[in-house]
């Protein structure tokens, strides 16, 4: 520990002289106070919660439609209907496959999303995605089936899906076709 110096008479003059016009403090504390902790932005993450239950739990899109019986199939309205036929039958080669079964929701939602985007940087136009028929769901209903239809309506790369034939998976996986890459 240094060695306290006593200041002498001289030298408390001095300092008496330079702080002669100083106030002193009303109280004997100075506060300080900590940071303020990083904002949180909440309203965002109600947003992207609200958004991620209602394309979990909402009503199923208008845009989802069945053709050709209990076979699901959607285009977008700019798509030539030969397209989705073309799709239908096979004339599209299957570049990749995404399976999700034994996957929440949740890491299918972010399994299906990645996968599209991993297609689309690789320009993939034809894909396939294993849904599950729901024979393991309670109920034996396909959740996944008609969550993953949904948010395929919901993707801008997505041109138009359909069923799989019998030998890829059937009502089990649908064939997506993807934009081009720009």
């Amino acid at each position: 520990m240094p060695k306290r110096v006593t200041p002498s008479p001289e030298e408390r003059a001095v300092f008496q002289e330079a702080v002669a016009d100083v106030q002193p403090l009303a109280w004997d504390r100075v506060h300080h106070e900590p940071p303020l902790p990083p904002a949180i932005p909440r309203q965002h993450l109600r947003d992207e919660a609200a958004v991620l239950g209602e394309s979990l739990h909402g009503p199923a899109l208008i845009d989802l439609y069945l053709e050709g019986g209990d076979e699901a199939a959607w285009r977008r309205d700019s798509l030539p209907k030969a397209w989705l036929r073309d799709l239908r039958r096979g004339r599209w080669v299957t570049q990749s496959k995404l399976d999700l079964h034994g996957m929440n929701r949740e890491q299918a939602r972010i399994a299906v999303v990645t996968f599209l985007a991993e297609c689309r940087s690789h320009g993939y136009r034809c894909v396939r995605i294993v849904h599950g028929k729901g024979l393991s769901s309670p109920g034996r209903e396909p959740v996944l089936k008609k969550l993953v239809l949904g948010w395929l309506t919901q993707r801008s790369e997505v041109l138009a899906f359909c069923q799989a034939r019998a030998a890829e998976g059937g009502a089990g996986a649908v064939i997506v076709l993807l934009a081009a890459k720009k």
